[in-house]
């Protein structure tokens, strides 16, 4: 019972990470630098994969 409630907290937290990266990848000021350097914030990948990662283990604790 606890890792069914642990993966789907993992899962929540995956999703909120994956949208606060989302939220500064689409940021202004994350679209001015990458206008001008091409670079996307770390903090945009940051978010992207530790929300992929937080997913993929809370799904593997759900089985």
């Amino acid at each position: 019972m606890t890792n069914k409630i642990i993966g789907i907290v993992l899962i929540v937290i995956g999703i909120a990470l994956a949208i606060w990266g989302y939220d500064v990848y689409d940021s202004a000021t994350s679209q001015v630098t990458r206008a001008l350097n091409g670079e996307t914030p770390m903090e945009a990948w940051l978010g992207f994969i530790g929300g992929a990662v937080c997913i993929l283990v809370g799904i593997t604790r759900l089985k």
